[in-house]
C-alpha cells in the first residue's frame, strides 16, 4: 500500500474543524445522538440527551452508551492532536460510573482531554456530567497511533 503524502494531508486539527465547520457530525454519533459540540488542540465536548430508548431493563441509561460518549470524547481529544497522514484506534478504555444515568437526566457533556502522545501511543481522559452539573463517570484511554496508508484514508 502506498503511504499518504503527509504534505498533503490535513492535521486531525484541521479534519475536526472541517466536519465542525461543515455541520457534520462523526456517523456513529449521528446513529446514537451524540454530538461534537467543540474541538481544539487536546480538546473535545460531546453533548446528548439520553431518553428511554437509551435505557437498560433497570431503567437507567445503558453503560454502553456512556462508555461511547466518554471513548469519542477520549478519540477525539486524540485526534486533534494528530500530524498529517496519521490515525488512532482506541486499545483500552476505562470507565468509572460514579452516578447513574437515567431518561431524564437532561443533556449530558462529556470532555475529553489529550494528557500525552507519541509516535505510537497516546493517552486521555474524560469526564461526564448530567443536564444538572453532577459528575457522573469519569474514564481513561489507551490509544494506538499509526501512520495510514493511502487506501485506508479513502475508506
Amino acid at each position: 500500500m502506498e503511504k499518504v503524502n503527509m504534505t498533503e494531508a490535513p492535521s486531525g486539527l484541521e479534519q475536526v474543524r472541517t466536519l465542525l465547520a461543515a455541520g457534520r457530525q462523526p456517523p456513529l454519533g449521528e446513529k446514537l445522538g451524540i454530538a461534537l459540540v467543540e474541538a481544539d488542540h487536546g480538546h473535545a465536548m460531546f453533548e446528548a440527551k439520553p431518553d428511554s430508548s437509551d435505557c437498560n431493563p433497570m431503567g437507567t441509561v445503558h453503560g454502553g452508551f456512556v462508555a461511547t460518549i466518554m471513548d469519542s470524547a477520549c478519540g477525539i481529544a486524540v485526534h486533534t492532536a494528530l500530524r498529517p497522514g496519521f490515525g488512532y484506534t482506541t486499545m483500552e478504555l476505562k470507565v468509572s460510573y460514579l452516578r447513574p444515568l437515567i431518561a431524564n437526566s437532561g443533556t449530558v457533556r462529556a470532555e475529553g482531554r489529550l494528557l500525552s502522545i507519541g509516535r505510537r501511543a497516546a493517552f486521555a481522559e474524560a469526564t461526564l456530567y448530567n443536564g444538572k452539573g453532577q459528575l457522573c463517570a469519569t474514564a481513561s484511554s489507551t490509544l494506538l497511533v499509526f501512520e495510514q496508508k493511502a487506501e485506508s484514508r479513502s475508506e
